[in-house]
């Protein structure tokens, strides 16, 4: 099992790029997300240009590894379409769906920009030259991490409260 610290450490990769089946083998479990309303409403950038993950990793400050990273994806939902009313906990189930799925093709992948400032995903739309109908809401940076980090015990049964 995968802690929470595996998904946010900061990640160095090897210079070797992801395969395009493996990418799209994320993307159909990222869809499997429910929905509220039954649709998908996002769409998804898949970037491998070094320049743009180069411009990626100044818009968080805690994607430093994006430029590093052989690939990165940004999900997006599409503002002229009726949103489910819980469009957030769809996209993050949608975004878990994703690492989980990256998680077990040995690709290391990070969440960043969860819930974003207006500003910096503004940045990211401009980057990629979406149309003025897409939001972006995330940087997920992955790829062939170039080390394994240990995964940290966290569990503390002091901090489990049974309400029986």
């Amino acid at each position: 099992m995968n802690s929470i610290f595996h998904r946010i450490s900061v990640r160095k990769y090897q210079d070797r790029p992801v395969e395009k089946e493996k990418i799209e083998k994320i993307l159909r479990a990222a869809m499997q997300a429910p929905s509220a309303t039954n649709q998908q409403p996002w769409e998804f950038y898949v970037v491998t240009d070094k320049k743009k993950l180069e411009a990626l990793s100044q818009v968080h400050p805690y994607a430093g590894m994006t430029k590093d990273a052989p690939a990165a994806i940004v999900p997006a939902y599409r503002a002229d379409c009726r949103l489910p009313a819980f469009a957030q906990i769809d996209m993050a189930i949608c975004l878990e769906n994703l690492w989980l799925e990256t998680d077990a093709l040995g690709l290391g992948g990070v969440w960043l920009g969860i819930a974003p400032t207006e500003e910096k995903m503004k940045a990211v739309e401009q980057i990629l030259d979406m149309p003025e109908n897409l939001r972006a809401f995330a940087i997920f940076p992955l790829g062939y991490p170039a080390e394994e980090r240990p995964q940290q015990d966290r569990f503390d049964p002091a901090r489990i409260h049974w309400a029986e």
